[in-house]
């Protein structure tokens, strides 16, 4: 069975997943690393929604808790923009 990840450390993994998205390098060649690049990006901003999109759901979720979920939920959509809708 598979061990619980208290709400706290799931926004902590989803915000390392969100800087290694950032870091990611980008590729000058338009082929297959350019799909390749948008792919893993993808990939990782994926991961970390699904890591934080049940916290606002809990009722054991404190408020503070919830408007960190949702700053960091629009952190992430923020940064899909920013790094695939200007390429």
């Amino acid at each position: 069975m598979a061990r619980m990840i208290p709400a706290a450390e799931r926004v902590k993994r989803a915000r390392k997943f969100v800087q290694q998205a950032r870091e990611y390098p980008k590729s000058a060649d338009p082929g297959y690393a350019f799909f390749s690049y948008v792919a893993e990006v993808k990939d990782l901003l994926r991961q970390a929604r699904d890591l934080i999109k049940f916290i606002p759901n809990t009722p054991s979720a404190s408020e503070e808790l919830k408007a960190e979920v949702s700053a960091l939920q629009q952190e992430i959509d923020q940064t899909e923009k920013d790094l695939l809708r200007t390429i």
